[in-house]
């Protein structure tokens, strides 16, 4: 399968994710979120990230599946802040199979997920990825957003003994 067949037949389905799906999404996210690709992201990539999203915010939990194959998936939450008086989306997932990564899956998976939360209340929605992410921050600018800032990860190795 290819970008091109997606395309062509036009027959990407989006839908909720179902527990069923569980197994395939967190094995797409392993193809796409890698070490060599994206350490920040490989690094929160795990099975919990999965069950959390699914447990608390089923309907922001989306697959995209083309030829009964699951080939993309979104994985979003809402925040409300105590007495804030707007309602914020977070994208925290988007994962689309490398093969098929120009054939608007992401695009399609990103529409719904817009959907749902608008329709949830939501006013904002907010994303983030690594700085040096070219395609995904190409790929968001094309959905609307804006506004990109950058910050920093620090990190402390906790085997290594300390230097006075």
């Amino acid at each position: 399968m290819t970008s091109q067949d997606v395309s062509a037949q036009n027959k990407l389905c989006v839908r909720e994710m179902t527990i069923d799906d569980l197994p395939e999404v967190f094995h797409i996210g392993e193809e796409v979120f890698t070490a060599e690709f994206s350490p920040t992201l490989y690094r929160t990539w795990d099975e919990y990230e999965i069950t959390t999203l699914f447990n608390s915010d089923t309907e922001l939990c989306l697959v995209a599946e083309w030829e009964d194959r699951i080939v993309g998936f979104a994985l979003g939450t809402t925040v409300e802040k105590q007495r804030g008086p707007w309602k914020y989306g977070y994208l925290v997932w988007l994962g689309v199979r490398p093969n098929v990564q120009k054939a608007k899956v992401g695009q399609g998976l990103f529409r719904e997920l817009r959907r749902r939360m608008h329709d949830q209340g939501v006013r904002m929605i907010i994303v983030d990825t690594a700085a040096d992410n070219e395609a995904a921050i190409s790929f968001f600018r094309k959905q609307g957003f804006g506004n990109p800032r950058e910050h920093v990860y620090l990190s402390l190795n906790l085997t290594r003994p300390r230097k006075k």
